[in-house]
């Protein structure tokens, strides 16, 4: 099914690092690409992996305010920390780090050249497992986000010409920068399943909210109550995006894959597998080409369980994209050694968790009232549904 893919990655992503105290640690990238390269992904005949080139101003200001850009220019340089901290610089959530710009621009050209290498037709898939910085917002830092570079990407698309793009978040935090830089567009889809706000930073990411003015329709929030599994979390998917990216017909499909929705995430309070994530990338790959092509960008996002659930998931994710369905019952031994070195923890043996990932599909009407899960799914079927054409009450 793959056929050219592009996996922007350079080592130097790796200076995106608010320090060794935070929970967003660049090992978890550094373990993911060495695990992907010890199976052999990124040498396949069909993948380039190429260094990104940093976003320039111009592009930022896409999505990002001038003052806020020379704000986390100088922000390392700012002693009294006066400039910043307006902008949600140097607070717990996104401390102050040498080289800030930099590396934030770095990262969000590296979902640029992603986007670009999809749109120019240089690429079918392309992947930046560093992006899916979906916090942030026109003015502020915000969630371990300095530069949206899922925004800033599809702005990007925009300006070439794209008139539908469509964006799904399968992180576990409501992707509320990107929903907010597209909330009255029309041209944008933008679907984020979440823990809901009502438990779960950043509190935003309801059913009701469904955009303003011409975007009316084209936000779609499901908000999963606590405690969701993969059963659950793929019946939640399987019963709105399907539906909704057939609808809206998009020319690119932009994903972010956070894993932060596995069991063993410190961060959030779902209970999902890298089973269940393995197949939410097959279902991305499988409505990328039946929707718009094959035309996917893939970008990376939460997961704060660095060793034993981040590199297997998005190794997964890597597979998907690259199109390699052979990954093995078992990671590499050299690789559980190198990556025991790196954390000063013993690595996962198994690729698995051993997970069902079966699921009742939406069988239609408005679900069973007294579950929780289906009845989120319920309110954003009937809050967006009709507002493209569908029956709320319809099967999946």
């Amino acid at each position: 099914m793959s056929e050219r893919v592009l996996v922007v990655w350079d080592d130097v992503m790796a200076s995106y690092d608010f320090g060794p105290s935070h929970p967003l640690r660049p090992l978890r990238l550094e373990l993911t690409m060495g695990l992907s390269r010890e199976l052999g992904l990124l040498s396949r005949p069909n993948v380039t992996v190429a260094a990104p080139v940093p976003a320039d101003d111009a592009t930022l200001r896409l999505v990002h305010d001038r003052d806020y850009i020379t704000a986390v220019r100088r922000a390392p340089d700012d002693v009294m920390g006066r400039l910043g901290f307006k902008h949600g610089l140097g607070t717990g959530d996104n401390p102050i780090f040498p080289q800030m710009h930099e590396a934030a621009s770095l990262v969000t050209g590296a979902s640029i050249d992603a986007a670009r290498a999809v749109w120019t037709g240089v690429a079918d898939h392309a992947v930046n497992i560093a992006g899916g910085l979906h916090h942030a917002m026109r003015d502020r830092a915000s969630g371990f986000c300095v530069y949206d570079d899922p925004a800033v990407a599809i702005a990007w698309l925009l300006t070439q010409g794209a008139e539908r793009v469509a964006y799904v978040d399968v992180d576990v935090h409501h992707g509320d920068g990107v929903q907010a830089a597209f909330y009255s567009d029309p041209r944008v889809l933008t679907v984020s399943l979440h823990e809901s706000g009502a438990t779960l930073f950043p509190g935003t990411g309801f059913a009701d909210e469904v955009g303003t003015g011409d975007g009316r329709g084209t936000s779609v929030n499901v908000a999963l109550p606590m405690g969701t599994g993969d059963g659950a979390w793929l019946r939640a998917f399987d019963a709105v995006v399907p539906p909704l990216l057939r609808s809206f017909r998009p020319q690119v499909l932009v994903t972010q894959l956070g894993c932060d929705t596995h069991a063993l995430d410190p961060l959030a309070h779902l209970t999902c597998s890298v089973d269940g994530h393995r197949a939410t990338y097959r279902a991305l790959h499988l409505l990328a080409h039946e929707v718009c092509e094959g035309r996917w960008v893939a970008v990376g996002g939460g997961g704060y369980e660095i060793v034993q659930v981040v590199p297997r998931s998005w190794t997964y994710a890597i597979s998907e994209v690259v199109g390699a369905t052979d990954v093995p019952a078992e990671t590499p031994e050299s690789w559980r050694e190198w990556a025991a070195g790196r954390s000063a923890e013993h690595a996962p043996i198994s690729f698995s968790d051993d997970r069902s990932t079966q699921f009742r599909p939406w069988e239609g009407g408005t679900g069973d009232p007294a579950d929780a899960l289906d009845r989120a799914v319920a309110a954003t079927r009937r809050a967006v549904f009709p507002l493209h054409g569908l029956d709320p009450e319809a099967a999946a």
